[in-house]
């Protein structure tokens, strides 16, 4: 018999509750009651699971500086012509710009960091890719 299996990604920050609506908001997920204060999980449609921990060591990335390890990345595809919309609304909820100059200039890109240095980018995938909501780019 074959286990049911699913993943989600495990962030590490000192105040989970604040990381947990930054994207709770960013993604259109809801923060889900868990019996932990210490851990804060997002569900949200198109397969959105994320979690937050309370980690009180918690050091940020300096990503893409080659002197700090890349811990996390989010790839958040978006449709063709929402790219700029994106950008805005995460920019409304305190994203930072990152610069991405190591990215070689790609096109339909962007490089982000959430709030607590957790890196992020919105990407709009070639034509023939699934944009991530179930349905193939136009």
């Amino acid at each position: 018999m074959t286990v049911t299996k699913t993943s989600v990604l495990v962030l590490d920050y000192a105040e989970p509750e604040a990381l947990g609506k930054f994207y709770a908001s960013l993604l259109g997920a809801e923060i889900q009651v868990v019996s932990d204060p210490g851990f804060v999980e997002l569900v949200g449609h198109n397969g959105v699971h994320l979690a937050i921990r309370r980690y009180h060591g918690y050091a940020p990335p300096n990503w893409p500086r080659p002197d700090d390890a890349q811990q996390a990345h989010f790839r958040i595809p978006v449709a063709h012509g929402d790219l700029d919309e994106a950008e805005r609304e995460a920019v409304s909820l305190g994203e930072m710009p990152v610069d991405a100059k190591a990215s070689g200039g790609l096109r339909g890109v962007s490089f982000y960091a959430d709030p607590t240095r957790h890196s992020f980018s919105f990407v709009v995938p070639p034509r023939n890719e699934p944009t991530g909501r179930g349905e193939e780019a136009p």
